[in-house]
């Protein structure tokens, strides 16, 4: 697909901006990025997508060319934000593939609008209940990040004179081959990353898990589950590998199916996005 068929948007949503990409026509699929990333993470496989859906790939609240506002990162608002985009945009319902954080927002948004989803593809992820009940020595290892993220100033005071560096640690770590991604990936990242409120956002996605994990309780207490189908997708040297990830999301949808990609890391849309696409035209239809 040509680049000329690729637009970009801005909507405002609950008061902030939302930046988005779109391609492609037919029903839409919405596409959610994960920390440390934008809406760009998804370019690999974005065209092939669009060949037979309207393809939306916004930049969270906080991320990339959307807004950061200083507060409203609880999953519950984030994914507001999203269901409000399809709204304007004209769409009563959408398939979602959502990676990491990405898939926590989608994870939320299915629970909260569940008429507002048909199906549900998550990337390289647990739920967020599951992490914090799982947390042994072993995740603990693979997650140390999330409690790092949550402490207040710290994270900014340590990360903010060398956001290079500390982004491409976990682009480095966090890949199958160790090479880390395309340079001219990294590069938008740091960039993303450096704007002015952009490190400190990223860290308050992490610094919500309070009150998203009440919401989970919540929703735990009250028998809410999933009731659309799940994809569960995780890559073999992704941090889900070392748990029985489909046994989990078992505990919180009615139809999972889902695989472990070979030869992949954490981010699979740009290490295996042709294992990626295969696996979402079944899914997707």
């Amino acid at each position: 697909m040509s680049t000329e068929t690729v637009t970009t948007g801005v909507a405002q949503v609950n008061g902030i901006r939302l930046h988005y990409t779109r391609a492609g026509s037919g029903p839409l699929l919405v596409l959610l990025h994960g920390w440390p990333q934008t809406a760009l993470c998804w370019r690999p496989v974005l065209g092939q997508l669009a060949t037979g859906h309207t393809v939306v790939a916004p930049d969270l609240r906080g991320y990339g060319l959307s807004d950061k506002p200083a507060t409203g990162y609880d999953k519950r608002l984030m994914a507001s934000d999203i269901a409000e985009l399809v709204r304007q945009l004209g769409f009563e319902r959408a398939a979602v593939v959502g990676h990491d954080r990405g898939a926590r927002v989608a994870h939320r948004w299915a629970l909260d609008h569940p008429g507002q989803v048909e199906r549900l593809a998550v990337l390289d992820v647990i739920p967020t209940r599951e992490m914090f009940r799982r947390l042994d020595a072993s995740v603990a290892l693979g997650y140390w990040h999330w409690l790092f993220h949550m402490q207040p100033d710290l994270p900014e005071l340590l990360v903010g004179n060398n956001v290079r560096a500390y982004l491409e640690y976990f682009f480095e770590r966090w890949t199958y081959n160790r090479h880390g991604l395309d340079p001219d990936a990294v590069d938008a990242y740091v960039r993303a990353f450096s704007r002015p409120g952009a490190l400190r956002a990223g860290f308050d996605d992490y610094r919500a898990q309070e009150r998203d994990l009440a919401l989970d309780d919540e929703d735990a207490a009250a028998g809410r589950r999933l009731t659309m189908p799940v994809l569960a997708l995780w890559g073999s040297a992704g941090l889900p590998a070392r748990l029985p990830t489909l046994d989990i999301w078992r505990r919180y949808a009615d139809d999972v199916t889902g695989a472990q990609i070979p030869d992949c890391g954490h981010f699979i849309p740009e290490e295996r996005p042709d294992a990626l696409l295969a696996h979402l035209r079944t899914f997707l239809g």
